[in-house]
């Protein structure tokens, strides 16, 4: 396969897979944010927004020769990973004060939580630029090549808050007494079960760095992303709303 057709199918799979994926998401935070301002609101709809803005940040690198401009597109590349993988922190933000409430979960300990897993992801930084540990572009594909280091630093560092999360997620769904309310904290589960899917699909599609599992992984985690994404705002956005 020439250089010029895997620039073709990535330009699909950037702008026209994940451009969907990037608008759906901003679309939902919009309708969550039209309606109510309140904290929760804007921590809820954070999870939409961090992901899109790592999506939209793709599409701005994508078209760059990495013969040419590989610096600036492992730094860009790294910023697209900061925003897409930074967003599940909201999720644990939001869970604990619907477990906890806002007058134990105040601003101050949510700022230091997002502050905390931010300088995790920051330190991603450190890998980037080095041979062999953290992302090549390939040359032939123009996608990212996670080495064996960088993609267990971030399989750990994901993994804490997403166990956080199926936890908090959890205790709060026992708590539930009203058969409604379970059905909707169901759809909220499964909504949040197919992103992160969806994510440690990026991870191993990023590590194994193959143009057929990319494909698959492409057309299979733009479903997991438009039900999961849709599934969430049912479940709780649409809640949040009132």
């Amino acid at each position: 396969m020439t250089l010029y057709e895997m620039s073709i199918s990535r330009a699909i799979t950037v702008y026209v897979a994940q451009g969907f994926i990037c608008f759906f998401f901003i679309f939902l935070a919009y309708k969550i944010l039209k309606r109510d301002r309140k904290r929760l609101n804007i921590i809820f709809s954070g999870f939409y927004l961090s992901a899109a803005f790592g999506l939209f940040m793709n599409f701005i690198y994508a078209p760059l020769d990495p013969l040419e401009f590989e610096p600036v597109i492992l730094f860009m590349n790294y910023i697209t990973n900061f925003g897409i993988f930074y967003s599940i922190i909201f999720l644990v933000v939001f869970d604990l004060i619907l477990l906890k409430s806002e007058k134990v979960v105040t601003l101050k300990k949510q700022l230091v939580i997002l502050i905390i897993f931010g300088i995790a992801m920051f330190c991603m930084i450190l890998f980037v630029y080095v041979k062999d540990v953290g992302v090549s572009i390939d040359t032939e594909s123009w996608s990212p090549h996670w080495m064996p280091p960088f993609f267990l630093y971030l399989l750990i560092i994901e993994s804490i808050p997403t166990g956080l999360f199926f936890y908090f997620s959890f205790q709060i769904f026992k708590k539930f007494e009203d058969e409604q309310l379970r059905k909707k904290w169901k759809f909220f589960i499964f909504g949040a079960t197919a992103l992160i899917i969806f994510m440690y699909g990026i991870f191993v599609s990023n590590f194994l760095n193959d143009s057929t599992f990319r494909l698959v992984m492409g057309a299979i985690g733009l479903i997991l992303a438009i039900s999961g994404g849709y599934l969430m705002y049912n479940g709780v956005g649409r809640q949040l709303e009132k």
